[in-house]
């Protein structure tokens, strides 16, 4: 078929890969930082652009027949009636629009009917509470707002050159909160709500639909959100979960239907292929485990993993509730961390650092248990993030999960899941594969870890942490 292009405009950075469209392999690369003025809520759409551009030169796009573009989630590009940008872009976890989502949950009637509405509770960094934000903040800017697009939206419109068509896919449109994965439609209500009008919305096109082709014949496939475009590169299917591991926690999973939560607790989001991929986001990760090293004193996580291997499972009773910053899961927004099992035995620092890891993963088992109990089939994990390479994680997961955890090389699978959706889109305009089954990709190189003989540790250490949880939270989680 030819070689493809899949781009990852991230909010620091543009990565290109250049793949085989047969086999995915990846035979060029491209980087450029984005260009920041020091506002990291609010981004000229243009850096992006000008990021684009850099990572391209030197000819890396040379033979291309299709690009798919994926983007940072929760972007929101306001457009004017002639389609110029009213504002920068509003981007990222945008703490400004905190009190927007609780106005937002209370005018619709609460956590439930947000959840059957759209499938999630709103939440500071999506665009439907930027947009309440936006009307309450800077009115005049919302008056004159007359299109919304995400990141993705708005570069594969410039790509295209401005085309009175706009697009996005059912993966973006889904973390916008005024798009229902169950339902497969926009609800404008929630828009003129948050809003105080109604705005033209960008269609929502097929999994494996093109965007349109460029003047010199380049065809744009749909684009997608950055997570979408990370599952797809990874090629994860039913009974497949990933657990991220950054600042804050997520877990997703491959899912064959949309769940509503009244929680609150999950996300339900659409992936890049026609699935489904329930959220459960923690807010407290790798930040448990950088502040557990610098009250220890030590330089960094490969320290603090050091030490922990020197302790043992269970950490001599020690048990760390995690919840440093509050807590999404269990809901828990201005609480903090609990240190539990002090005794003299176990008040040494290899016990804490192992606490601490054995804490972070138990926090994300309790995501993992949300999902399951929902009927989210869970048999094997994608561990991702710099921390799942460290050997404190890796010995405890497997256990600590109660799966099999495969960890990944290191990649850009972000770009690598566009330029899955690039070589898909270009199959079917040439008829070469089939609209609703993806190019059947090399999954990625890993290393595969099985809980074997120390499951029934891990469910020990798990329950221990339980116990605590509850004695300290009752009542407080409940999967």
């Amino acid at each position: 078929m030819g070689i493809v292009a899949g781009l990852d405009s991230s909010p620091e950075f543009t990565r290109i890969v250049v793949c085989d469209t047969d086999t995915g392999a990846v035979l060029r690369q491209g980087y450029a930082p984005h260009p920041m003025d020091g506002r990291p809520s609010d981004v000229d759409p243009q850096a992006w652009l000008l990021s684009l551009g850099e990572a391209a030169g030197g000819g890396l796009l040379e033979g291309v027949q299709a690009i798919g573009v994926a983007s940072q989630q929760n972007a929101v590009v306001p457009l004017d009636a002639q389609g110029n940008t009213v504002r920068p872009a509003m981007v990222g976890g945008d703490k400004r629009a905190q009190v927007a989502a609780a106005d937002l949950v209370d005018a619709l009637g609460g956590k439930e009917a947000w959840a059957q509405a759209v499938g999630c509770v709103p939440q500071a960094a999506q665009p439907v509470t930027k947009l309440r934000w936006l009307a309450k903040t800077e009115p005049e800017n919302a008056r004159r707002t007359a299109v919304l697009l995400q990141a993705h939206d708005w570069l594969v419109w410039q790509l295209l050159g401005r085309p009175v068509r706009r697009t996005t896919d059912r993966g973006g449109a889904s973390g916008t909160g005024y798009w229902s994965a169950a339902t497969g439609a926009y609800r404008p209500d929630l828009v003129e709500l948050a809003l105080g009008h109604q705005a033209m919305l960008p269609e929502v096109i097929g999994p494996s639909d093109a965007a349109g082709t460029t003047p010199e014949g380049l065809l744009i496939s749909a684009g997608t959100g950055e997570t979408m475009a990370a599952a797809f590169g990874l090629g994860i299917g039913l009974g497949d979960a990933v657990v991220s591991l950054g600042a804050s926690g997520s877990v997703m999973a491959v899912h064959p239907e949309a769940l509503a939560d009244q929680t609150g607790m999950i996300t339900s989001l659409a992936d890049a292929t026609g699935m489904h991929l329930p959220v459960v986001t923690t807010l407290n990760a790798v930040r448990t485990l950088r502040g557990t090293a610098e009250l220890l004193g030590l330089p960094d996580l490969e320290s603090l993993s050091d030490l922990a291997m020197k302790s043992t499972p269970g950490a001599h009773g020690l048990v760390l509730l995690p919840y440093l910053e509050g807590e999404r899961t269990p809901n828990l927004p201005h609480t903090a961390g609990t240190l539990a099992g002090l005794r003299r035995e176990s008040m040494k620092p290899e016990h804490l650092a192992r606490a601490a890891f054995e804490g972070m993963l138990c926090g994300l088992a309790d995501a993992l248990d949300v999902l399951r109990g929902r009927g989210v089939e869970v048999r094997r994990i994608f561990l991702l993030g710099p921390a799942a390479e460290l050997p404190a994680v890796q010995a405890s997961a497997p256990s600590l999960f109660g799966a099999q955890v495969v960890v990944p090389q290191p990649a850009d699978y972000t770009a690598i899941g566009a330029a899955r959706q690039a070589a898909w889109a270009l199959g079917v305009s040439q008829g070469a594969l089939d609209p609703r089954t993806p190019p059947a990709w090399q999954g990625a190189a890993a290393q595969v870890l099985e809980p074997g003989e120390e499951l029934a540790v891990g469910q020990a250490v798990r329950q221990q942490f339980t116990a605590v949880r509850e004695q300290t939270h009752p009542g407080a989680f409940r999967p």
